[in-house]
């Protein structure tokens, strides 16, 4: 297998169409092996799931901090941008709200071992969660908001306490197979409705 990159550009110059491809179908097969594995599965896993060799990944993430940490920015990057495209297409504000909801306890649910892979680094976890905050927050704001002025829920409820409140029912999951928080999670979504709508 070739692990030559010929769409690799010099360091400070914009990545090719290409090159940027390349590097998305990395963080997709990372993030799918993560999710049945965990952030400490081998590296030839994922490598499998890219169809890439070893070399490919270590060129472009030279430790796993640096793949965890792309992998991690590149789903919080997924989310915020489906926020907008589900207003845009979805029958109501209140159900691009619920699907938004969906894939983000999605990415909370899938993020096997993370803190612990980032626990020796503490200002670049806490560099991470500033990062998940400044992004999300906003995009689950304006759903809200959304959802609220059509009348479909309640007004006055804060994104980073709804937020809070679907992360704290996602704790566990990775690590008891019988729970799942989707269960709760559709009942708190459902409860948010206004009587009627």
């Amino acid at each position: 297998m070739n692990d030559s990159d010929p769409g690799a550009e010099p360091a400070g110059r914009p990545k090719r169409a290409d090159a940027r491809r390349n590097q998305e179908t990395l963080l997709d097969a990372a993030a799918a092996v993560f999710v049945v594995s965990g952030v400490e599965a081998p590296i030839r896993d994922i490598a499998a799931q890219a169809g890439v060799g070893t070399a490919t990944i270590y060129r472009h993430f030279p430790t796993r901090a640096d793949l965890i940490i792309a992998v991690y920015r590149h789903q919080v990057e997924a989310c915020a941008e489906a926020g907008p495209a589900l207003l845009a297409t979805t029958a109501t504000p209140y159900a691009a709200l619920e699907q938004w909801i969906g894939l983000f306890v999605d990415f909370l649910v899938t993020k096997h071992g993370l803190a612990a892979a980032l626990r020796s680094d503490n200002a670049q976890f806490d560099a991470l969660h500033a990062y998940f905050v400044d992004r999300l927050v906003p995009v689950c704001a304006h759903l809200l908001q959304a959802a609220a002025a059509a009348g479909e829920i309640h007004a006055g409820l804060e994104a980073y306490e709804l937020m809070r409140g679907i992360g704290n029912l996602c704790i566990g999951a990775d690590s008891d197979p019988g729970y799942d928080p989707r269960k709760l999670i559709a009942l708190l979504v459902a409860g948010l409705r206004q009587p009627g709508a």
